[in-house]
């Protein structure tokens, strides 16, 4: 069987799931999730594959504003129950809703009178006769050929939990993406939600700057030796007043005379550029220089006065963009 046969089962395998998922009972669950009040906590377990499922979701729900945590069964029934309260979630899954370690586990979690929550693929299962509450992930068959190693199942599980985690965290309404920032702060995903105008511009003597009445001819090798690919106008007080790019000189050379040259900022620059302020996020500034198509400077500005400059370049330079159109 080749590559492409198998992508056919697994998706056949997949629309069985989402065609015959019992809507009612995830709403249910989710419910309960939600109802779980912020000092109490939803703890998943499993056995094998399906623990480490389990260790991924609850870990994906704390990033996202969940108070959740992944509890060993083994560990669980020699000691490490001790962490288990009173209103607490229990969430257990499990494929064949068999394992006897769960079920062992489930009777100790409820004298702790936590909730117990079954997620397995089989509903007469023992697990969830005795859980609380309890879905079935309709499993049609596991990808394996023998229909024994986790594939399919594993993968239902994680779509499920996935899917809880982002409605809980769209039920957040506390949950910002600043809040996403600090629970983030490195990596990909830091990058693009820490990273910051003021950490990556041009700033004080880097500045390309001239004044309104400066003639063309004496700010070029400002905006040579600066190399920002553009000049800032500004007045007495250090607010913007207009910018210049080189690619408005090269414009302009096409169709002046030798006179351009004598002429003042004041006449040739652009007015009322586009401008952010430090704290605007890397990620926006270079998605407002891709829609404005060809600014690849934006002057950054904090109560209408100059304090930087944030290149394409730069952001370039951070890796945030390749990242971006992976």
């Amino acid at each position: 069987m080749n590559l492409i046969d198998l992508f056919e089962k697994q998706k056949k395998y997949l629309n069985f799931f989402f065609d015959n998922l019992n809507i009612e009972k995830a709403n249910e669950i989710l419910d309960l999730f939600i109802s779980c009040k912020h000092k109490h906590s939803i703890i998943f377990t499993g056995i094998g594959k399906s623990a480490i499922i389990a260790k991924k979701i609850a870990q994906t729900m704390l990033s996202t504003g969940t108070k959740a945590m992944f509890l060993s069964a083994v560990d669980a029934l020699h000691g490490d129950i001790a962490m288990i309260s009173k209103d607490d979630i229990f969430v257990i899954l499990s494929r064949s809703g068999e394992t006897k370690e769960l079920i062992d586990l489930i009777f100790y979690v409820k004298k702790r009178e936590a909730k117990v929550v079954a997620i397995v693929s089989n509903k007469n299962s023992k697990i969830a006769k005795i859980s609380d509450y309890f879905i079935d992930l309709p499993l049609e068959k596991e990808l394996c050929p023998y229909n024994l190693t986790p594939t399919t199942s594993t993968t239902l599980q994680l779509i499920f939990g996935d899917i809880l985690t982002i409605a809980l965290m769209q039920n957040n309404k506390k949950f910002s993406i600043n809040e996403y920032a600090l629970n983030h702060p490195s990596g990909a995903i830091g990058m693009q939600i820490n990273l910051k105008a003021n950490d990556i511009m041009v700033k004080d003597e880097m500045l390309p700057i001239c004044k309104a009445n400066d003639l063309i001819r004496d700010v070029l090798p400002v905006l040579s030796s600066k190399k920002c690919g553009c000049l800032l106008i500004i007045d007495e007080e250090n607010k913007l007043k207009g910018i210049f790019t080189d690619g408005d000189l090269r414009r302009v050379l096409q169709k002046e005379n030798l006179e351009f040259f004598n002429k003042k900022m004041k006449d040739i620059m652009t007015l009322s550029p586009i401008r952010i302020s430090k704290d605007t996020l890397a990620i926006d500034a270079m998605k407002l220089m891709e829609e404005k198509k060809q600014v690849t400077q934006i002057p950054v500005i904090e109560n209408e006065k100059l304090i930087g400059l944030i290149r394409m370049h730069d952001i370039i330079k951070t890796g945030l963009k390749s990242l971006l159109t992976k």
